[in-house]
């Protein structure tokens, strides 16, 4: 049951983008873009109530007596952020602090159905202790009962605790009491306002994308208006390629104040999904390869390695957090080597989803980066001295 509706999810998730990106053609695509367009408008609306609702304390804030960063973005999907989580949960680490990464989880096994229905129907209060992906010492979830983002940062990161919570502020409290955290890292937070005290909101912004179709969810990919990144305090361009002084300028109308800083996707090595064996940067070079992926923005992954010397024959695609099974790598295996391929490809993200295979025909390697920063690096060990030393 679950997976045919994580299937039929899918399928509805790539429609919906073929026809807000005007892949679609017809007059019931139009029809339906128009649709979208009204429900965005809506949309704006209830963004600007919520604001004001909570500006005007209407709506309370909690705070828990700890420094907390957000990050971010106001489009959806695909600018990076995991990395940059990371990164700023080492630096953090570094200076001595306790970190705890807060996450909702996203497309992580909730729960049983019946009791999350039954706490709404009641409004009780969901008292259920958030899922702690890693206590700081060990890795006690799988990318299912997790989700993508907190198993992986769970794995890269191993002195860090992980937990997952749609009610970050319960997951808060539960990571100050249970394990002595005094930084507090919202994953995709920039739209969690529950959580405001001694905070800062940190947006990523993507250079490729920088503001989708500039269309609000659900005509567009905005969660919010650019206007909104006035909120942001530090503002990172991602995936950038150095030319970025219009992309400074728009930013710099809406948030004149906030430090920029720029920063790329730095490859570091290449590792077998199933062994853990380890190649350098040049393995891919001059090879025949093939791509597999379930991620917001495909190209860009499959056009890094083309820059950095392979011969890209074959590339599978599946919606963003797509979960594999075992027949969907074997076909994609199967194609690859019809095309000669010499190695499959996939990321990081989405190698935590690969199930066991009993058959691997072609070695199949996920790519791990992590953020090098351009521009902006004593902005960056600014922020992390004045949270650690504020």
């Amino acid at each position: 049951m679950r997976k045919a509706i994580r299937v039929w999810t899918e399928n509805l998730e790539t429609f919906a983008l073929e026809v807000i990106f005007e892949q679609r053609r017809g007059k019931r695509a139009t029809a339906l873009r128009s649709l979208l367009y009204a429900l965005s408008r809506v949309f704006g609306l209830i963004i600007r109530l919520r604001l004001f609702l909570y500006n005007s304390r209407i709506i309370r804030d909690s705070t828990l007596g700890v420094q907390v960063i957000a990050v971010g973005n106001i489009t959806v999907g695909g600018t990076g952020k995991t990395p940059v989580v990371e990164k700023f949960a080492r630096a953090l680490q570094d200076e001595g602090r306790k970190v705890a990464i807060l996450s909702r989880g996203y497309r992580s096994n909730p729960g049983p159905l019946p009791k999350r229905f039954l706490n709404k129907l009641l409004l009780r209060e969901d008292t259920t202790p958030p899922r702690i992906v890693s206590d700081g010492k060990s890795l006690l979830l799988d990318s299912e009962h997790a989700g993508d983002e907190p198993y992986m940062l769970a794995t890269n990161l191993k002195d860090v605790v992980v937990l997952v919570d749609k009610d970050r502020v319960k997951a808060g409290r539960f990571a100050i009491q249970k394990f002595g955290c005094d930084i507090l890292l919202l994953d995709d937070g920039f739209q969690y306002w529950k959580l405001r005290g001694r905070r800062r909101d940190v947006v990523l912004i993507d250079c490729q994308q920088p503001f989708g179709n500039h269309y609000l969810l659900p005509r567009g990919t905005l969660r919010e208006p650019p206007r909104n990144l006035k909120r942001a305090n530090y503002i990172f361009i991602t995936k950038s390629d150095g030319e970025t002084a219009q992309l400074r300028a728009r930013i710099q109308k809406h948030n004149a104040t906030a430090k920029i800083i720029e920063c790329v996707h730095h490859p570091l090595y290449y590792e077998d999904v199933f062994t853990g064996e380890r190649q350098g940067l040049d393995f891919i070079k001059g090879k025949k390869i093939a791509t597999l992926s379930g991620i917001a923005q495909p190209e860009s992954f499959e056009q890094s390695l083309v820059k950095m010397g392979a011969d890209l024959v074959y590339a599978k695609r599946f919606a963003d957090h797509h979960r594999f099974t075992q027949q969907e790598i074997l076909n994609t295996i199967n194609r690859a080597k019809k095309r000669q391929a010499d190695i499959i490809l996939t990321t990081q993200k989405d190698a935590v989803r690969f199930p066991k295979l009993d058959r691997r025909d072609l070695p199949i390697y996920f790519m791990r980066v992590e953020i090098k920063i351009l521009t902006g690096a004593k902005d960056f060990q600014d922020c992390v001295y004045q949270i650690c030393f504020r």
